[in-house]
């Protein structure tokens, strides 16, 4: 694979990967790439959700706010530099300034107030520059399927925080982020065996080191012991947990934060973060956990065979949830979920790589390498969704297939071969939410969240590319009334995070609004 480094520190431009962003002086400091990281998201939500689109005038999009303001930004897949219309004249907004702008705006639009998203959207921004600073002592991983885990400085393209981390001092944190690039030792914890709890194959965690006669191995993510570590105080007192040490080997956090991976050991762990990322806190709640088995033994069923008994479509894989462990007196606060590594999952001669990362870049990103633009997206439509609508279509499996969840093998010459599938949480089954929201969900996933992401990457760096009509047959092919009916739809659901988080909806509760469909043209 030819390795090209599409996303240097963005020293220079507005934001990196965007080239209609306007250029900023070259002596630009950290405050200002970060605020072009942090206002991009934000504007995204902010004009998806609340504006109405005018004009172009002088190479920038104006748009009316709520409030009648007037709102121009440059740049469309990753808006920046905002300027508001006041006193006959357009003025330059930083951060703050749009921060401010955005909560007047919602809450004119809603009538409700919200202190709390605000702060997030702060802390999103000191987030990203305590990245930065890190990254520029920090080098990436070699592994190229780790780069493309640890890229991601502007992560949700349309959440208006996305790099929130609960408020907290950047030194609590920063040391177990992936975006700074960050490996570490997880903590070994034992916990005295009639207090284990555990559910599936967890034989995984018992490799990990070597536990005292009467416990159970644990292991622990170094940041939520300093989160949780006053409430457990009783239990190592009184001996119903004891600490082991450390891990003999690093493991490196993904983009999902409290999911790590081993290397060593080609394996994921998931636990349990007490804090708000994006919109929820990050615990492994109990009623996750409980349906966690069922929900899991049905997508690996999925991907075994369809409906007719033959092998689903292509090589896709799913990486399986396949147990957890905690302690009965922390059953949410400590536990832990043992997902399947690469082995025997990953096609030979392929290397894995993040979808959001191939959408926020990374240097060796195939997907800006590739000379073959046409030819590269129609392989990865092949691999990714022909088995999201094979485990639809026969077993009534809604996977979350977002950017985060999905894994794109490429071969050696960064050609996607393979799509592995992740995260058991997030799946929906068929008949426990009702057919026609099970594919609302499959569509925003799959469709807004995934495709178009990749699709406006693809066309960015290779323009007069146009990534549609390649979309449509890939849908056409399936033998599924609801993707035929997708071809003529005139709207995609979109997710409305900001207006989500400023009415304070629960995290699971989507909400979507209308998109014009691009499926649709033509």
């Amino acid at each position: 694979m030819e390795r090209v480094d599409v996303n240097p520190p963005p020293a220079d431009v507005a934001h990196p990967q965007d080239p209609a962003a306007t250029a900023v002086p070259a002596e630009a400091d950290t405050a200002d790439t970060a605020d072009a990281y942090a206002a991009a998201p934000l504007l995204n939500c902010l004009l998806r959700e609340v504006a109405e689109p005018l004009r172009q005038e002088g190479g920038r999009q104006v748009h009316r706010l709520p409030s009648g303001r007037l709102l121009r930004v440059r740049g469309t897949r990753r808006p920046v530099l905002p300027e508001v219309r006041t006193g006959g004249a357009w003025h330059r907004l930083g951060h703050p300034e749009l921060v401010k702008l955005v909560a007047e705006e919602l809450r004119g639009h809603t009538g409700l107030s919200n202190h709390e998203l605000p702060a997030e959207m702060l802390d999103s921004r000191a987030a990203v520059a305590a990245l930065l600073a890190a990254r520029a002592r920090t080098a990436p991983p070699d592994d190229p399927y780790l780069r493309s885990e640890q890229c991601l400085l502007t992560g949700h393209p349309y959440h208006p925080a996305p790099k929130a981390r609960g408020g907290g001092p950047a030194g609590a944190w920063l040391p177990y982020a992936p975006e700074a690039y960050a490996r570490f030792p997880l903590v070994l914890l034992g916990v005295r065996e009639d207090q284990v709890v555990e559910e599936g194959d967890t034989r995984a965690l018992d490799a990990l080191g070597s536990a005292p006669p009467g416990y159970r191995l644990l292991p622990a993510h170094p940041w939520q012991l300093d989160l949780v570590g006053r409430d457990l105080e009783p239990a190592f007192a009184d001996g119903r947990l004891v600490r082991l040490g450390g891990t003999d080997f690093p493991v490196r956090p993904t983009a999902a934060i409290r999911t790590v991976y081993a290397p060593e050991r080609d394996l994921f762990l998931k636990f349990s973060l007490d804090v708000r990322i994006t919109n929820d806190i990050r615990r492994l709640w109990r009623h996750d956990l409980r349906r966690l088995r069922r929900t899991d033994e049905a997508v690996r069923s999925a991907f075994a065979t369809t409906d007719t008994g033959q092998a689903a479509p292509g090589p896709a894989a799913w990486l399986s949830d396949r147990g957890h462990r905690t302690a009965a007196f922390a059953f949410e606060e400590l536990a832990v979920l043992v997902r399947d590594g690469f082995g025997g999952h990953l096609l030979p001669g392929t290397t894995p790589l993040l979808a959001a990362g191939l959408v926020e870049g990374f240097p060796g990103s195939p997907l800006a390498a590739t000379h073959d633009p046409a030819g590269w997206w129609a392989a990865y439509l092949a691999a990714v969704v022909p088995p999201v609508l094979a485990a639809f279509a026969g077993h009534g499996v809604v996977l979350e297939a977002h950017l985060q969840n999905t894994l794109v093998a490429v071969d050696a010459h960064g050609v996607p071969a393979q799509a592995l599938f992740r995260d058991a949480e997030g799946v929906k089954l068929l008949p426990e939410v009702t057919r026609a929201v099970g594919w609302e969900r499959l569509v925003y996933c799959l469709v807004v969240n995934h495709l178009w992401e990749v699709a406006a990457a693809l066309a960015e760096h290779h323009p007069g590319l146009d990534p549609w009509p390649a979309v449509r047959r890939e849908l056409a092919r399936a033998d599924l009334p609801e993707a035929t009916a997708l071809l003529t739809a005139p709207t995609l659901p979109g997710k409305t995070n900001l207006l989500l988080r400023w009415t304070a909806a629960d995290g699971a509760a989507a909400r979507y609004l209308p998109l014009p469909n691009p499926l649709a043209r033509g």
